[in-house]
């Protein structure tokens, strides 16, 4: 007797079907290991199918941009290797770092990057490339922070001017065609996160595309989340500010106070956002690329003290490494999945030496050590696995322009 039998198999992550089908004679000869064959046949090809999807399907991609500074040295020039990476091995001159990425956060200086290069031109896309983002940067760091005019006897004070960096973030915070509005947080195309500090509440507050979805009152301006994010104490001075519909409002200073490295918050989020998130269960459904922005070499002088400003940067520093100690234990068991590209020391101008060092990576439970591989390297290794599971699936902005 001769007979089709058709294996039916749904794949419970993933929900789909998967329909094999095998043709074999019943018959008196089909002995039992015959049969231990088929079977075995079988659940080899429903094995490949699975983990072959398990790794397509299941990882989020996260990239965290760090605060600290004011030149964005390795933030830059990580993420126009990045970019450049995702265009050489995709063979697409105009892929975009966004097409990878599920979702992005930022902090300070890392917060205006991350913005920029996921502010939506009205169609879906990024308005500005990570190119763009980093001339920006660099172009208008005078104008972003630029020394405030103090009475004579306060100069030694340094402080910058809030309103010249709001003109500035508010100027590339808007589309031309669409009569200079300003954008906000539900004007991305991909899910963003942003943290500060409330003085009002005395708490974190954390700006995201998915509240902005949910309520006018939880959206803000791409400028003011940028602005309230980069409010450092002694060089600005607290920013007040509300939501669209001014039913919330913040008094906020530097995220980096809290949050320099964002990269927890933004697992944090995506861990517990199952609207955008529903197949993620835990850090083993993650794909991390946390950005550092450099750490200076020497905070204290010949005698051991430091300044005000060094004592900042300690602490800014201190908020990064805690981080990075933290996920590199909760990545223990798949260390592929978290990233981290740091350099140490660099000046302005010295940007090519970032992909040229070295990794620095944290062990579990303390300690680092220094591995022959480079920041360039480490992060061409990164673009392979992004690009093999193919571009994001997420949807884009939820107000989109129409095409005209």
């Amino acid at each position: 007797m001769y007979a089709q039998v058709i294996f039916v198999i749904v794949l419970w992550p993933f929900h789909f079907f998967h329909f094999l089908s095998f043709d074999f004679t019943f018959s008196e000869e089909l002995n039992t290991m015959e049969l231990s064959k088929v079977t075995l046949e079988i659940f080899s090809k429903l094995e490949q199918q699975w983990l072959s999807h398990y790794e397509v399907a299941s990882k989020i991609r996260i990239l965290s941009i760090d605060g600290g500074g004011t030149a964005a040295i390795v933030a830059g020039a990580s993420l126009i290797h990045l970019q450049d990476q995702i265009r050489s091995q995709t063979s697409d001159p105009h892929a975009q770092i966004t097409d990878y990425f599920d979702i992005i956060a930022g902090t300070g200086i890392g917060a205006i990057l991350a913005s920029m290069i996921t502010a939506d031109d009205g169609f879906g896309r990024p308005l500005y490339t990570a190119t763009d983002a980093v001339r920006f940067v660099s172009q208008n760091n005078r104008q972003l922070y630029k020394p405030k005019r103090t009475r004579l006897f306060l100069r030694r004070r340094r402080r910058f001017s809030s309103r010249s960096m709001e003109n500035a973030l508010k100027r590339v915070f808007q589309r031309k065609e669409d009569e200079g509005r300003l954008l906000t947080l539900k004007d991305t195309c991909k899910p963003l996160l942003i943290p500060c500090f409330d003085l009002k509440s005395s708490a974190p507050f954390v700006f995201s595309r998915a509240d902005a979805s949910e309520s006018p009152s939880f959206n803000f301006e791409l400028w003011k989340a940028c602005r309230a994010t980069s409010a450092t104490p002694g060089l600005f001075g607290p920013f007040q500010f509300s939501s669209v519909d001014g039913k919330t409002s913040c008094s906020a200073v530097d995220g980096g106070l809290v949050m320099n490295n964002p990269a927890a918050a933004a697992i944090t989020h995506v861990l517990h956002n199952k609207r955008d998130f529903p197949s993620v269960n835990g850090v083993e459904d993650l794909l991390v690329l946390s950005i550092g922005n450099g750490a200076p070499a020497k905070r204290a002088n010949d005698g051991g003290e430091c300044s005000t400003s060094a004592v900042v940067d300690i602490a800014l520093d201190g908020v990064s490494e805690t981080v990075d100690q933290m996920l590199g234990n909760a990545f223990c068991w798949n260390r592929t999945d978290y990233v981290r590209i740091q350099a140490f020391g660099l000046k302005e101008g010295k940007e090519e030496k970032v992909l040229s060092e070295r990794v620095l990576e944290s062990l579990p439970f303390g300690g680092k050590r220094l591995l022959q591989e480079t920041n360039g390297s480490r992060i061409e290794s990164f673009v392979q696995r992004l690009v093999a599971t193919g571009k994001s699936s997420l949807p884009p902005s939820p107000c989109k322009a129409r095409p005209h």
